[in-house]
């Protein structure tokens, strides 16, 4: 599989298709919640967000925008370049929050024990071939 592009429609399939398979709603220990990325300082200027919905452990909406991102539980702001290395599984969620090298709107204590499923999620996105 030739590299995809970081957060291009291409990459969201690919990414969808593998959470779909890799990550059942035990693996999720039937988590519901939601999460906007905001990505800041984009290679293309843009302002993009990332929005992760899951329902009782399924994961119902999982797509990348531009603009004002949608509500969710938790909102996620870092630089972009931030997020790539959690996506390429070089940066745990919770060592990103507890070093300030991400900002976060929402429940800290229910984050903090959210943060090992992020991570779980997070491994499957480490899997897909990108340039970022």
């Amino acid at each position: 599989m030739a590299n995809l592009k970081y957060l291009s429609p291409e990459w969201v399939e690919e990414a969808r298709k593998r959470l779909d398979e890799q990550l059942t709603p035990e693996k999720l220990k039937s988590m519901t919640s939601s999460m906007t990325n905001i990505y800041e300082n984009t290679p293309d200027g843009k302002d993009k967000y990332l929005l992760v919905v899951i329902e009782d452990g399924v994961i119902t909406k999982f797509e990348v925008g531009e603009g004002d991102p949608p509500k969710a539980e938790f909102k996620i702001i870092a630089d972009y370049n931030i997020f790539a290395q959690i996506s390429r599984g070089e940066l745990g969620a919770v060592r990103a929050l507890t070093g300030r090298k991400i900002s976060l709107r929402g429940n800290m204590a229910k984050a903090l024990r959210l943060a090992p499923l992020v991570d779980k999620l997070n491994k499957v996105l480490a899997t897909i071939p990108a340039d970022y």
